[in-house]
């Protein structure tokens, strides 16, 4: 039961907290959250806005708050047509396996199969445990974006940073689907494209920058006018399936391969032969990270969890990361095993020719065009992250929501995506550049200060090993940014020498 002494702000209002409606005591003002805006006194079950318990023990439990969750705008039981773990699981494994998977083959060949999956793994976990703090954070700051949580942790600097970050990573990942589309349906100077296998040059059907405009306007500004990512969750679904249907043909061909002995033994590690292999070695754990990216829709998916509390999240989080490791480290190792030295940046390319087994017409067909729907489908779910976080950064976190306002954004934004497809040359150029930069932030460094800074102000205490592992990450991501950058700077400057 709802305690009268406490009502909760509008959620349009840019601080979410339990406000006391009577005049705070002289002790009780002492114990308000400077910092954050989030009243410290401890709640009890009679008198708790959430009507949950949160003591002594629930704290000492590794800081898991299984019973606290994000306000939302249905209340904590969720939105009553909010998605279970199932759906959640689907739409972020959908937030993660998206245009990434098609460059690990690619750095599989740098990296060589033992280190290239021992990567894949531990960024894997990596990813799973910032997905972990930004739950386990968000639920006690109330914070319903990644943006939010970073203000209340950071203050308003860092969250416009934060934001800008999520901005340029989605819009550069959104950018790399449309590229994809174009390689894999007009094909490219080395690559025969799907429309030209299939009618030829004739009538003009194979032109790039008309096939990804048809594709944009016909399928995905439809699905990007929805409202809400709950709605996606069936779309989403079938975007993950299709997605294992790729990684079991690809499987079941390298296999095949592998028995009639057509397929040499692959190398275990890095290539070191040569300058242009050594360049790639700096920006290949950067690209890799972003194949593992989907923390800026972390809370929007918890907030339409029909149960959100943060153990139903951390479940998600687990499922989603272990389906997406186990995914990654089969398409890696066969795509690599198929082509080899030859594996393109966009390993869907490499599926225009004779594969050397029965029926490979049919299955490049299959690989190719699959893949195609798998992005239609995983593009709106990125795209809502991308527009919430241009909604609140220009409009402000306060403004009435209008379906006007939020279908001319939708608009603008798939212009400027489609803009960009047509002037980024190849999908390895932009997870350089985005992996070593915005990906990096996003993924690692900020999740690392905010549990760092709201854990000095005692909001909530990590453990030892969790502290040593936050500072880890801080540094770790900072030395690979800064490498990743560097290396693609040298890189450019070679190329253009």
């Amino acid at each position: 039961m709802v305690n009268t002494n406490y009502s909760a702000l509008p959620l349009t209002s840019p601080a979410i907290e339990l406000q006391s409606s009577n005049p705070p005591t002289k002790s009780g003002a002492g114990a308000a959250g400077a910092a954050n805006g989030v009243h410290a006194k401890k709640l009890t079950k009679q008198d708790s806005f959430l009507g949950e318990v949160e003591d002594d023990a629930a704290d000492s439990n590794g800081g898991e708050h299984d019973e606290l969750p994000l306000i939302g705008a249905d209340g904590p039981a969720g939105p009553p047509e909010g998605s279970g773990v199932s759906g959640a699981v689907f739409n972020l494994a959908t937030s993660i396996i998206g245009a990434g998977i098609m460059a690990l083959p690619a750095t599989m060949k740098v990296l060589g199969v033992a280190v290239g999956l021992v990567s894949i793994l531990v960024m894997g976990v990596l990813s799973e445990v910032t997905i972990e703090l930004l739950v386990r954070f968000s639920a006690r700051c109330r914070a319903l974006s990644y943006g939010e949580l970073v203000h209340r942790a950071l203050g308003r600097p860092a969250s416009v940073v934060a934001q800008a970050c999520v901005i340029i990573n989605n819009a550069g990942i959104l950018v790399v689907y449309l590229i994809i589309i174009g390689d894999v349906m007009s094909g490219s100077l080395k690559h025969a494209g799907v429309v030209d296998q299939l009618v030829g040059h004739d009538g003009g059907w194979d032109n790039r920058r008309l096939l990804i405009l048809f594709v944009l306007v016909v399928f995905l500004a439809p699905l990007c006018a929805l409202e809400r990512i709950e709605s996606l969750s069936l779309s989403s679904a079938a975007s993950v399936a299709l997605a294992i249907v790729f990684v079991a043909v690809s499987c079941i061909i390298a296999a095949v391969k592998l028995v009639e002995g057509k397929i040499s033994a692959p190398r275990m590690g890095p290539d070191f032969s040569s300058r242009a292999a050594m360049l790639d070695l700096l920006v290949v754990i950067p690209i890799m990270t972003n194949a593992f990216i989907c923390h800026f829709n972390v809370q929007p998916i918890y907030n339409e969890l029909k149960e959100k509390t943060p153990r139903n999240m951390y479940n998600v989080g687990r499922i989603s990361t272990v389906l997406c490791v186990i995914v990654y480290a089969l398409t890696a190792v066969s795509g690599y095993l198929l082509f080899g030295d030859d594996t393109e940046s966009d390993v869907l390319t490499n599926f225009d020719k004779d594969l050397g087994i029965r029926f490979s017409s049919v299955l490049n067909y299959i690989v190719r065009i699959g893949y195609i729907v798998h992005l239609v489908l995983v593009f709106p779910v990125v795209h809502f992250s991308l527009r919430q976080t241009v909604d609140a950064l220009v409009f402000g976190e306060s403004a009435p929501h209008s379906r006007k306002k939020m279908l001319l954004l939708t608009a603008v934004l798939l212009a400027l995506i489609y803009l960009g497809s047509t002037m980024i040359p190849n999908i390895w150029m932009a997870f350089k550049f985005t992996g070593a930069t915005t990906g990096l932030a996003l993924g690692f460094m900020f999740p690392a200060l905010v549990a760092l800074k709201l854990d000095k102000e005692g909001l909530e205490c990590l453990g030892h090993g969790e502290r040593i592992l936050a500072i880890g990450m801080l540094g770790l991501a900072i030395v690979v940014s800064v490498v990743g950058v560097a290396g693609n700077v040298y890189s450019l400057r070679s190329k253009s020498g």
